[in-house]
């Protein structure tokens, strides 16, 4: 058995759970999640206790693997629903900036041209501060979805290690390099 795999996943008041033969629907105060079981796995819903169980039906690796990702999942799913989830970006550098247009995030890189960016549904971008340096916040209630379009995001301008420009997340640490001046110096 996971060890990850065989705690349980407490259900907050407000969350209501649903297990048909493959899928698991969740849904909280802010939305409505499913998430596809595998065969292999076995779902328990305990709604007096308030709790799902995944079983697993063998201890081979490859079902202890599926067993601790499809609780986590899981787990995941019910934070999403009752309080969500949420990345924040900086965007540093002369001239970069970051606009909402509709549905579109409109980002100033340095690029001769605005890069537009379509913002997934579920998806909700917050400016916090518009030039440099600028701060989003992305929120939503799925993780992988909020992960992924951070990622798409970073991706378009990466930090250099020599100025710092680009965009990064806010927790993130660039190391920064020195430039040829300081090595030709010493």
């Amino acid at each position: 058995m996971s060890r990850i795999g065989k705690k349980p996943i407490s259900i907050p008041d407000g969350v209501n759970v649903n297990y048909d033969k493959d899928t698991i629907t969740i849904e909280g105060p802010k939305g409505k999640l499913t998430q596809k079981i595998h065969p292999w796995l076995k779902i328990e819903v305990d709604k007096e206790g308030k709790q799902v169980l995944v079983k697993s039906s063998s201890d081979e690796k490859k079902f202890k693997a599926l067993h601790g990702l499809i609780r986590t999942l899981l787990a995941n799913n019910v934070h999403g629903v009752t309080n969500g989830f949420s990345k924040d970006l900086e965007i540093i550098g002369i001239g970069y900036n970051a606009k909402l247009q509709g549905k579109d995030l409109v980002l100033q890189l340095g690029f001769s041209h605005p890069v537009k960016v379509e913002i997934p549904q579920g998806i909700k971008v917050e400016i916090k501060n518009q030039t440099n340096p600028g701060r989003l916040t992305i929120m939503g209630i799925d993780k992988q979805l909020v992960g992924q379009f951070t990622a798409n995001i970073r991706s378009l301008r990466p930090p250099e290690p020599y100025k710092g420009k680009g965009i990064k997340y806010a927790d993130e640490i660039i190391r920064r390099k020195a430039g040829k001046a300081v090595a030709a110096s010493t």
